[in-house]
């Protein structure tokens, strides 16, 4: 009886470990899908449109930046009809474009976000795309009285918020990967260990 009862103990405490450890699998798989689409879906695609976009306006500055460094919006002498010219063909070509991708992920893929609400920043970016387009549709009519929009980009603060929640997610998704692929080392099935995340300092366009 007695040899009975501790076979049966186990096997109902080696049922425990193999069910606890197939829970703990099943949880990590479950988040590791979820880092993939919050990068795939949300942060990787916001993080590559505000990086091409602060290149392609340091090439847009280095062009047609005043002598100082300062660009005509922000200089004693204002800018000419020809500066003003160029920055509409830029801003209608490529800043508003960009800046509409962008959110066009904050408004499809919201409820990929870290946060549990919509944070300022992002708020802050819908608002400036909006603004602008009442200015390029005042362009369109021929009005250009306006050149800006009526709510600031926020760069800086953009910047600084895709970026950490890119290298976060990343450093995540490193972990888990490198878990899976421990576990099957050990004979559990799980995919290999992913890249390592590549980080670069850009600036962030006016627009």
């Amino acid at each position: 009886m007695a040899t009975l009862i501790v076979t049966v103990s186990l096997a109902f405490v080696g049922y425990l470990a193999t069910y606890l450890n197939s829970l703990r699998l099943a949880q990590r798989q479950a988040r590791l899908a979820r880092v993939n689409q919050q990068l795939s879906d949300f942060y990787g695609p916001l993080f590559a449109l505000m990086e091409a976009n602060g290149r392609i306006y340091d090439a847009y500055a280095e062009k047609y930046a005043r002598p100082d460094g300062r660009d005509f919006f922000h200089h004693d002498d204002p800018p000419t009809a020809e500066e003003l010219a160029a920055w509409r063909l830029w801003a209608t070509t490529v800043f508003l474009p960009n800046v509409r991708a962008m959110r066009e992920v904050v408004v499809t893929k919201a409820d990929l976000l870290i946060e549990e609400e919509v944070p300022q920043v992002l708020l802050d970016l819908c608002a400036h795309v909006s603004g602008y387009e009442i200015t390029a549709a005042r362009w369109e009519q021929g009005d250009h009285t306006e050149h800006l929009s009526v709510i600031r980009f926020p760069g800086r603060e953009l910047r600084e918020y895709v970026r950490d929640r890119f290298t976060r997610l990343k450093h995540e998704q490193a972990k888990l990967l490198g878990h899976s692929a421990t576990g099957r080392r050990r004979g559990v099935v799980g995919p290999g260990r992913g890249p390592r995340p590549a980080a670069r300092r850009r600036t962030t366009g006016r627009c």
